[in-house]
């Protein structure tokens, strides 16, 4: 009989849990035999005594298991996937999963919405009209079979141990734990029933890692367990000291995306990431050699619109229109206010408070502070100049989308905060910095 006060007092006491102890706490996270101040308890102790890989990939796995997890019997050919730990300007899944997918893999991604400065794939996705990104499961398996990639939003039957779970722990001051954040990501993507994974972990000011130290403990962390539940597994560590892009904003991101796959314009520190990230998934699904093979791959399927065809594919199956790339602006909110934002002085810009520009998309209305709120798809900001960048005083440095001339004039003074522009011309910083492989 699992007694919940013995298994917090092994963990409180610093012992390693067996799984037969991780099963019984997982399953009361689900029956409710561990109430809820026993949870705090355990995720309390947990993040003071930590926990080991094998005790983390246990906990993985049983709260993946709490729920539905998704076979492929009838695709031929590898299922892969990317999960990012957020930042501002994160359109990357788009990109990727249609590249991937236009390369012979299967990308079955199950999306989150945005909270707090980070932005939400989902709700991205639900910038365009009539898209769904709630089809039942038999439809979701349906369109990766048909068109290789669906990006679905997270179901309530997707590692229901961890929604329990995390919830408490948003309560109880549990989040900042690498053992549960590890255990919390990977039960809800190895759900999907992958065969390979990569991990974009972001730091800098504008990521929840804000530290290097912090984000390669956790990038090591989720590979280490990935592959310790037989998925293969790397992550890559970029940077999030500035908008990823040249957008900041649902709607604006999603257009970024198109112009992105039609090859009218790909920021360079942007399809570095995607391209990093495209290369990395190809090789680990076994369908490129290496690195520069790759590459080439990645190359054909946008310069051929292979990539765009397959993402045009998807909206359109998904209940979106089959001409969102020729008119986009016909099935996509416009925003009431557009204004120029001009740099107010000479010089380079020399730093960018990435996390600030987040949440001036948030106060827009553009991003949510709980859960229930409702989104203005429309507003935030677009042709950003990035760090490392002259600029002469009038020049636009970014442009705002908003709903109303006051909302406007609030992210335009929070925009121009956010953006330092000095007399010393400083090197941008790298936007990869480490490949992260299994120990």
């Amino acid at each position: 009989m699992i007694i919940p006060q013995e298994i917090i007092r092994q963990k409180r006491d610093g012992k390693a849990l067996s799984a037969v102890e991780i099963q019984g706490f997982v399953t009361g996270l689900v029956d409710g035999s561990f109430n809820d101040a026993q949870v705090g308890a355990m995720a309390m102790a947990i993040v003071q005594q930590g926990m080991n890989v094998d005790e983390t990939v246990a906990l993985t796995q049983q709260m993946m298991n709490s729920g539905d997890v998704l076979h492929w019997p009838d695709l031929d050919g590898p299922i892969v996937d990317k999960h990012s730990t957020g930042g501002v300007g994160d359109k990357v899944s788009f990109m990727l999963a249609a590249i991937v997918a236009a390369n012979g893999a299967y990308v079955p991604m199950i999306s989150g919405r945005g909270l707090g400065h980070t932005g939400g794939t989902v709700d991205k996705l639900e910038s365009i009209a009539g898209f769904n990104v709630q089809p039942n499961k038999e439809e979701f398996k349906r369109i990766v079979k048909d068109v290789g990639m669906a990006i679905i939003g997270q179901t309530s039957n997707i590692a229901p141990a961890d929604k329990r779970l995390y919830s408490i722990r948003d309560i109880t001051a549990t989040v900042e734990s690498v053992p549960l954040i590890t255990a919390s990501i990977l039960s809800k993507k190895l759900s999907a029933g992958l065969n390979a994974l990569v991990m974009d972990v972001k730091v800098g000011n504008g990521a929840m890692m804000t530290e290097m130290k912090a984000a390669k403990e956790l990038a090591q962390s989720i590979v280490d367990v990935a592959n310790g539940a037989g998925v293969k597994t790397q992550a890559i560590i970029t940077d999030m000291n500035q908008v990823l892009g040249n957008s900041a904003g649902n709607a604006l991101e999603i257009k970024e995306t198109l112009d992105y796959l039609s090859g009218e314009y790909q920021e360079p520190r942007l399809h570095e990431v995607v391209n990093a990230l495209a290369c990395a998934m190809l090789i680990d699904a076994g369908l490129a050699k290496n690195k520069q093979d790759a590459t080439q791959l990645v190359s054909n399927v946008l310069s051929n619109g292979q990539a765009a065809e397959v993402f045009a594919k998807m909206i359109a199956l998904m209940g979106g229109p089959n001409d969102l790339f020729s008119v986009p602006d016909k099935y996509m909110p416009v925003a009431n206010v557009i204004e120029d934002i001009k740099a107010p002085t000479s010089g380079v810009i020399s730093a960018m408070q990435t996390r600030d520009i987040g949440m001036a998309v948030v106060t827009l209305g553009g991003g949510r502070l709980s859960n229930e709120q409702e989104i203005d798809h429309s507003v935030g900001f677009d042709q950003i100049i990035h760090v490392g960048n002259k600029v002469n005083a009038g020049d636009v440095i970014g442009r705002v989308h908003a709903d109303s001339n006051e909302s406007m004039a609030a992210a335009k003074n929070s925009y121009l905060n956010s953006v330092q522009i000095s007399n010393e011309v400083n090197m941008s910083t790298p936007i990869i910095y480490e490949h992260i492989l299994p120990r």
